[in-house]
């Protein structure tokens, strides 16, 4: 299991699979043929189906055409076996395709060649994490005494702290840009920033009724941020971005946790966020949008139960359930936009993970289902889920609505 560096990734919106993953890879490729006359590439599967929406096009045209001139194939109905984000980027010299490569952007950001994980670094890739299950984690826990973070702390370089410094302040700025920008989001949907008007809102309720309200607006303020491209951490992907971040700004701000202990509950999100990442998918194309929010659901419970004084087990019962709660969730955006139902759903997704630490609060932490049972059952319904409702605005919310 690899560094949770690779799961908390920092970037521009609006797609973590859609757009960071194929600038990436354009990016490298472009660097690699320097020499080309002309670049095309094709994009297969979901990449096409809601790559205009995603701003696929862009990112790749950004990376490639200060090279050569570009030339993008869309093939919306081929879908290649290993991965449903799948394109195929070809240098030429003249008529001639001197060389070629198929890439798979698999969640996150990440690439694959469909083998392996394509690493930008020595350490990109690379397997720190000895155990790869939730409940082997717990039992350490349990027979060391120690928390989630202290494993972390164990696997990961000595940099993790810094890293996660950084991803906080970015995830707090997010916060901060959102509640300050107002307006209308970028696309053919026309649709309003809302989190402003929520926080102003949630601030005339008494304090139960606020605190929800300010969740909500949170939430709203990041995934608004990164549907109009701006800077933001995957957690564990782009459009679930808004999750953790407004789960926790929202209990610094309340309960005033010092920022060690907001570090070490982004340590266990990422942690129990790698653990599906590595057993199942934390790619919407592959699993539906259960493996996007409700990943992130669960991350955002298992940090808030732990900055309450969780146990191991209280922890991995309140991921349980905000994972467990959105099984079977598909993606299904509208216009192949990381807008609706994307944004609300991050906002009511970060409300259940604050109901998911509550209730494993009132409970000793045991429990039937295991976190690893929900991630297995997550990927199993996720594959048996028909493609139109795998990020490929062709089914459910999104049926009907093309990006123009």
């Amino acid at each position: 299991m690899q560094s949770i560096k690779e799961l908390f990734r920092i970037g521009n919106g609006p797609s973590s699979s859609h757009t960071m993953g194929p600038k990436k890879a354009a990016s490298l490729f472009a660097g690699a043929h320097n020499d080309a006359d002309r670049f095309v590439v094709t994009l297969y599967g979901s990449l096409a189906a809601t790559g205009k929406g995603h701003l696929t096009d862009q990112a790749i045209l950004g990376s490639m055409e200060p090279v050569a001139p570009t030339t993008i194939v869309w093939q919306p109905k081929t879908f290649l076996p290993f991965h449903p984000n799948a394109l195929m980027l070809e240098a030429f010299r003249g008529e001639t395709c001197y060389d070629a490569q198929t890439v798979y952007s698999v969640g996150g950001g990440a690439l694959s060649d469909g083998k392996k994980i394509i690493a930008l670094s020595e350490n990109e890739g690379r397997d720190i994490y000895p155990m790869t299950t939730l409940t082997g984690i717990m039992e350490w826990c349990e027979a060391t005494g120690k928390s989630y973070w202290e494993y972390v702390e164990e696997c990961e370089d000595a940099d993790i702290w810094d890293y996660l410094g950084e991803v906080w302040n970015v995830m707090k700025d997010a916060v901060k840009r959102g509640l300050d920008n107002e307006g209308v989001l970028p696309g053919p949907l026309s649709l309003h920033r809302k989190a402003v008007s929520y926080f102003i809102k949630a601030k005339g309720y008494k304090a139960s009724l606020q605190s929800r309200g300010l969740v909500f607006a949170y939430a709203l303020a990041v995934s608004e941020e990164n549907a109009a491209g701006g800077k933001i951490v995957t957690a564990p992907t782009c459009g679930s971005c808004g999750v953790v971040p407004s789960v926790l700004y929202h209990l610094e701000d309340i309960r005033g946790f010092s920022t060690n202990r907001m570090l070490r509950a982004l340590a266990t999100a990422g942690l129990f966020g790698n653990i599906v990442k590595e057993n199942a998918s934390i790619s919407g194309a592959e699993v539906g949008c259960q493996g996007e929010v409700g990943v992130a659901c669960a991350m955002a419970a298992a940090a808030a139960n732990q900055l309450f004084g969780g146990s191991p087990a209280q922890i991995e019962y309140a991921a349980e359930m905000g994972l467990e709660h959105h099984l079977g969730m598909t993606c299904d955006p509208v216009c192949g936009l990381v807008q609706i139902p994307c944004i609300e759903r991050n906002a009511y997704a970060a409300a259940r993970a604050l109901d998911a630490n509550l209730y494993a609060s009132f409970t000793d932490g045991i429990h039937r289902v295991s976190f690893d049972r929900v991630v297995n059952v997550m990927k199993e319904t996720g594959h048996d889920l028909p493609s139109l409702y795998k990020e490929t605005s062709e089914g459910g919310l999104a049926k009907g609505h093309k990006f123009a």
